[in-house]
């Protein structure tokens, strides 16, 4: 990749709660890429898990495509999408506010749901607010697996590390280089 390059390929990651949809739409508006919701693309008709290689060649047709913006967490086969990125956004957002955009966001129903799957007002609310002591419990393990996968599948990616609403604002506002000159931008 030449340092001129736009940026085509980019993974949104983050722990639950981080803001990866929000942030990913914006993104996808700004720069015209198109928009993956892993979340989306996970589920089975009446929210039936894939096998993992069913999920694993599911995201390779759905990132075959030479520009994508890849949003999710799925750690498990997070090197699937590192292998293809040139890009990759980590969203540092403090556990706290992810549990407390969970307690706000089952209060709310999403805009789009997978294919054959249903969701309740009630459902909705129970499985957020599940979240909320899983982001707790797993605010140092998941960050730490996540850097790690990243390390060891995504050392060609140019890396940003978002650490707070200002560096979100800046990098989609463009003053954070993301034509392939930049690193991790711990800052923001």
């Amino acid at each position: 990749m030449y340092p001129h390059e736009p940026q085509r390929r980019i993974v949104v990651t983050g722990m639950a709660g981080s803001g990866k949809s929000t942030f990913s739409r914006a993104l996808a508006v700004k720069s015209g890429l198109p928009l993956i919701h892993l979340d989306l693309q996970f589920w089975k008709p009446g929210w039936t898990e894939p096998s993992e290689a069913e999920w694993r060649e599911k995201q390779r047709r759905v990132l075959a495509g030479d520009a994508w913006i890849a949003d999710g967490n799925y750690t498990e086969t997070l090197d699937l999408r590192l292998e293809r990125a040139d890009t990759v956004v980590v969203l540092a957002t403090p556990w706290w506010r992810c549990a407390g955009r969970a307690l706000l966001r089952g209060l709310r129903m999403p805009d789009q749901l997978p294919d054959g799957c249903q969701y309740s007002a009630w459902q909705r609310l129970r499985d957020e607010w599940r979240l909320i002591p899983v982001i707790w419990r797993n605010r140092r393990t998941d960050p730490e697996a996540e850097q790690g996968i990243i390390a060891r599948h995504g050392q060609h990616a140019t890396r940003h590390v978002l650490k707070s609403k200002r560096a979100i604002k800046e990098f989609l506002d463009g003053s954070v280089d993301v034509t392939g000159r930049g690193g991790e931008d711990g800052n923001s």
